[in-house]
């Protein structure tokens, strides 16, 4: 018997954990923090987005038309209405990343699903000067403890490239455990690419992520610095 191939689907018109701002918290490369994304945003994202192409561009889905047309200044205004419009629907959760308040990179919770599922996915990109940092993982820590408090989710699911290693570890310090494989997921730079699917749930969270990171000393809470 399939679990749901008949089941209606219910569209729930509240939006729990949303808007939020999340943080501080602080890692090697700053203080992190999370915000809603903001039309303003708009000139240091596309700074970023064209700047770091080759560090970005080999791990993210391949889009219509040019990296310069995605990611130039004129693209981040539908970009911002689209997120916006799914925000407002509860469909999505859609943070900027800050770091000592700089804008540096994005982290989006998405397809939020409620009903009896009650799960989303979660992808993020942080600017390449800050890679090494801590700041993904910070981010990671942070979406995921709102997600199963104040957000009502159940279960988060990440999809990233095997090569992706530090991906990888980003997830595996937050606590996400390896699923399984999908063949050919994504259309990656012209060909159809493995991904690793990575999870967690609610009762998997335990004290929460954010606590487990400080507790081992990989980030800290402002005044313990």
């Amino acid at each position: 018997m399939s679990t749901g191939s008949g089941a209606p689907y219910v569209t729930e018109p509240q939006r729990p954990g949303w808007p939020a701002r999340l943080g501080p918290l602080v890692v090697p490369a700053g203080v992190v923090r999370l915000r809603p994304v903001r039309l303003r945003n708009g000139p240091e994202w596309s700074r970023l987005r064209l700047r770091d192409r080759e560090y970005l561009e080999r791990w993210e889905p391949e889009q219509p038309g040019s990296w310069r047309d995605r990611n130039g200044l004129a693209a981040w205004p539908s970009q911002w209405s689209g997120l916006r419009r799914l925000a407002k629907r509860g469909e999505c959760f859609p943070f900027a990343i800050t770091v000592d308040d700089e804008f540096a990179g994005q982290l989006t919770i998405g397809n939020v699903i409620r009903a009896a599922l009650r799960s989303a996915w979660i992808g993020y990109w942080v600017s390449s000067t800050q890679a090494g940092g801590g700041v993904a993982t910070a981010a990671v820590a942070l979406a995921t403890d709102h997600a199963f408090t104040a957000g009502g989710l159940h279960r988060l699911e990440a999809t990233v490239r095997p090569e992706n290693v530090a991906s990888l570890a980003v997830l595996e310090k937050a606590g996400y455990r390896r699923e399984g494989l999908f063949l050919r997921y994504l259309r990656v730079q012209g060909a159809w690419r493995d991904h690793l699917c990575y999870a967690t749930t609610v009762e998997e969270n335990g004290e929460g992520v954010v606590a487990r990171l400080v507790g081992s000393g990989r980030a800290a809470w402002p005044d313990e610095r």
